[in-house]
């Protein structure tokens, strides 16, 4: 990279980024690295401005934590209506990575102008860009390789993915095999994954306390009785989607009003019925 471009420090009036107040002057509004740790970013352009220039400018809080490619300072905020991200690697060459959130309106020139307009500096600071301003690198900058995936999975990993692609985890599109993969991943979580769901679909058809898990599931799924046997594509994937569906209903309730299935008889509720009569799925 070139020698690092001057940014000039911020406006008499621009108020830090983080705590802007009612009609505030400074352009850019930062969130935490915290409140956007979910952000999917895409990189938009190395610049050739220093990281802590770009912070004083904005008045921008540098956060401070680590990636496959080590540690990395940086700032996340909105600018121009755009989520951004700017950052620096620990040992890397001086200069600014520019990220922004993938998806919503407007191209990477145009977005990574309102950032360079905001600088107060012009298209000179691109040292390279995934538009193809700037020249000075032979290939991507090694920051913008990721590194190392997240080291394992949790269970809420694990359950987003399986929404999305259930056959890759059960090895079919069936209602059978899903509840096989359930109550394995169950077996191995030493019941953390099913804890009080039997209970809280028995509330819900207000019976069936005796009866397993995936019955009761088939009761809620089918109202107007069991398909027979075999069944179509098209039921298996229904009763997949119901299982699912169920499932997301019954963690979100969970996690919004646990002390509900307490009352109901689902988790920690003193003397809570298991299911003690096995039916098996599909059958």
């Amino acid at each position: 990279m070139t020698e690092l471009i001057e940014v000039p420090e911020a406006e008499d009036d621009w108020e830090p980024a983080a705590d802007p107040g009612e009609g505030g002057r400074n352009p850019a509004r930062q969130a935490s690295m915290f409140q956007s740790a979910a952000w999917p970013l895409t990189p938009l352009a190395l610049l050739s401005v220093d990281l802590d220039a770009v912070a004083r400018r904005l008045r921008l809080t540098l956060e401070t934590s680590w990636d496959g490619h080590g540690g990395v300072r940086g700032a996340f905020f909105v600018l121009a209506g755009t989520d951004f991200v700017v950052t620096h690697h620990e040992g890397d060459d001086p200069g600014t990575h520019l990220w922004t959130r993938q998806g919503g309106p407007g191209d990477p020139a145009s977005r990574t102008g309102s950032v360079l307009a905001a600088l107060g500096v012009g298209p000179e600071a691109v040292a390279y860009s995934t538009w193809g301003a700037g020249t000075e690198l032979p290939h991507l900058p090694d920051a913008w390789w990721r590194g190392r995936p997240k080291p394992v999975w949790s269970r809420q990993d694990t359950w987003a993915n399986l929404k999305r692609r259930p056959a890759m985890f059960t090895g079919s599109a069936g209602f059978g095999a899903l509840v096989g993969f359930l109550n394995g991943y169950d077996h191995a979580s030493e019941g953390a994954l099913l804890d009080g769901f039997q209970q809280w679909l028995a509330t819900r058809l207000g019976s069936g306390r005796n009866l397993v898990y995936w019955f009761l599931a088939e009761k809620l799924i089918f109202p107007d009785g069991r398909p027979a046997q075999p069944w179509s594509p098209e039921t298996e994937q229904r009763a997949v989607a119901g299982l699912i569906g169920l499932l997301d209903e019954f963690f979100d309730r969970l996690a919004d009003a646990p002390g509900e299935l307490d009352a109901a008889g689902g988790p920690g509720a003193p003397g809570a019925p298991g299911a003690a009569e096995a039916r098996p799925a599909g059958d």
